[in-house]
């Protein structure tokens, strides 16, 4: 039987980081809802990567909801290290990039959520940031991206 925490699906996003000239794309399925009034979210980014140097300099980030046809780019923004590759280069080659609030953006998510850091706290090999929602913008409608897609095609055990 699997793990209380691998029983549930939850959305796969993709987190949009920036700082100056630097952006960096990163997977992220630790994301929460935390507040209706404010509306906040809660977001785990894992240490030691790029999206968290970015997310700690900028205090912005863009949350992006991926849709099932842009499973493909899993592989390219979750298990490759933004330190080692430049994932906008790779992406904008191909036609993928766009820009929203001058973050540089999926052209092809289902939404965006512009957040702005509230507080952060160590949550062990993950900063756990509570954001405020700052803006939104509902972009196509399609079938969101899950983990348990993912599971399916075996690009995540669990």
């Amino acid at each position: 039987m699997k793990r209380p925490w691998n029983r549930t699906d939850l959305p796969v996003y993709s987190i949009s980081s920036k700082f100056k000239d630097s952006h960096n794309l990163n997977i992220c399925t630790y994301v929460s809802g935390a507040s209706m009034d404010p509306k906040r979210m809660s977001v785990a980014i894992y240490k030691d990567t790029k999206t968290l140097e970015l997310a700690e300099l900028e205090k912005m980030i863009v949350l992006q909801l991926l849709s099932k046809d842009q499973i493909n780019l899993v592989k390219q923004l979750g298990f490759k290290s933004g330190k080692s590759i430049d994932k906008i280069s790779y992406l904008e080659k191909k036609g993928l990039v766009t820009k929203w609030n001058d973050f540089k953006v999926l052209g092809n998510a289902l939404a965006y959520i512009l957040l702005k850091q509230h507080s952060r706290i160590d949550a062990g090999d993950h900063v756990l940031f509570l954001f405020d929602v700052m803006g939104f913008l509902n972009n196509r409608d399609a079938e969101g991206l899950t983990l348990n897609e993912l599971r399916r095609k075996k690009i995540i055990r669990g």
